[in-house]
């Protein structure tokens, strides 16, 4: 068992050493590989950082035959990935918070108290609805589904949703005093 312990703690440290061996002679040559694609050198460092995570995690990297192909190899899937998240997550969309320009506007309570007392009257008054015409309204307003949509998932016709949107548009609007 000792045994074991430590030619487990000697193979960990033959592989730190050959990480950080390939971290010399590679990381210059990596960041340009990514800045070079993506531009921004904080993030080629985290990239180039998440290229030698995943070598860690492989071992054996000492007995890779060709370690230079392999690590642009797995530079290559790590970029790729990237690009994948971003595409999903439509990071370039998002707009980062500047606080001169997002914050600091302090709303009236009178304001707010306002807004919370007509959500509460729009909840009760949501609330009111027959079943079906507040599934419809649901389904149409908060979860933006088309009314073909709606036909289908409810088992009933494009008629008979549009009858039930028009009900509870009538109903709310009504019981809302035209807000």
């Amino acid at each position: 068992m000792v045994g074991e312990v430590q030619l487990q703690r000697h193979e960990v440290d033959g592989e730190s050493a050959a990480l950080e061996a390939l971290s010399r002679q590679f990381r210059p040559v990596l960041l340009n590989y990514f800045q070079r694609r993506i531009g921004d050198p904080a993030e080629s460092e985290d990239l180039a950082q998440e290229v030698f995570i995943r070598m860690l995690r492989r071992g054996h990297v000492a007995a890779l035959e060709d370690v230079r192909a392999y690590l642009f190899e797995t530079a290559s899937s790590v970029l790729m990935d990237r690009l994948r998240k971003r595409t999903v997550r439509h990071s370039a969309d998002h707009e980062t918070f500047d606080s001169s320009a997002h914050g600091g506007e302090d709303f009236p309570s009178e304001r707010v108290l306002i807004g919370r007392e007509t959500l509460t009257r729009a909840s009760r008054a949501l609330l009111e609805l027959p079943e079906r015409a507040r599934t419809v309204f649901v389904l149409r307003r908060l979860e933006g589904l088309r009314y073909r949509d709606i036909a289908r998932r409810l088992g009933i016709s494009v008629s008979a949703v549009e009858k039930h949107m028009a009900r509870a548009i009538a109903c709310l609007t009504q019981r809302m005093g035209g807000e």
